[in-house]
């Protein structure tokens, strides 16, 4: 398979491409600098690979939960390459990439993204199944969650566990939290998220599929509080 893949949901970026055995990864931590990088790195992984953006079988973006302006640049780079060669694009979910390399392991899987003012982009997994949905949880909510499930230990996935930890430990989990300090990197999930899509018939996104926020904006929730936005 012939393969392009972004992580762009939180400031640390993942740009890959796969050229059936070859694959070629490039991890940006430079914080929120996406706009001036995903072009070139784009080009740089498919020259490495020694793809051309017109060979592609399909391409796979995290989708959302994550950063506003990171979601919407990435799903625009790789729509605007599908728009030139109809090659699909498709969306994951940014908890079940952080995730996925920890399932298999024996015990359940919180995958999480600080959402600022005590919020949690979060899910929980156990033995492949979903105990708790993508959402934007309190924090307060998440460790009562598990708190209820009764967990001895769980697997903390994703790039801000200290401080989903310290919002976890204030709200008073019980369980002893394993945090993952080295994040993996995302590109073997994405491949093989977006091939197992693939092959069960999954659709791709569609023309008016967007970024999942799972949150209103700033600009949404004023809105909303003067009456412009119903």
């Amino acid at each position: 398979m012939k393969a392009l893949a972004l992580d762009c949901a939180v400031s640390r970026i993942v740009v890959a491409a796969k050229n059936d055995d070859k694959i070629c990864s490039v991890i940006y931590d430079i914080g929120m600098k996406q706009s001036e990088t995903i072009v070139p790195a784009i080009d740089y992984v498919l020259s490495k690979t020694e793809l051309n953006k017109n060979e592609l079988d399909y391409m796979a973006i995290t989708s959302g939960p994550g950063s506003f302006t990171g979601l919407r640049l990435g799903i625009s780079a790789l729509k605007a390459i599908e728009l030139a060669f109809g090659t699909p694009v498709y969306g994951l979910s940014s908890l079940n990439v952080y995730g996925f390399s920890f399932q298999g392991l024996g015990m359940p899987v919180l995958s999480a993204i600080d959402a600022r003012k005590e919020r949690i982009y979060a899910s929980i997994t156990e033995n492949g199944n979903t105990v708790m949905e993508d959402a934007d949880y309190p924090s307060a909510e998440v460790a009562a969650k598990i708190n209820g499930l009764e967990y001895k230990k769980i697997i903390l996935a994703g790039p801000d566990n200290a401080v989903v930890t310290e919002l976890l430990k204030k709200n008073g989990i019980k369980c002893e939290i394993v945090s993952t300090v080295f994040q993996p990197n995302t590109t073997e999930a994405m491949f093989a998220i977006a091939e197992s899509m693939k092959e069960k018939g999954i659709q791709p996104m569609q023309d008016y599929d967007g970024p999942v926020y799972l949150r209103e904006s700033e600009a949404e929730i004023v809105a909303r509080a003067d009456g412009r936005l119903k």
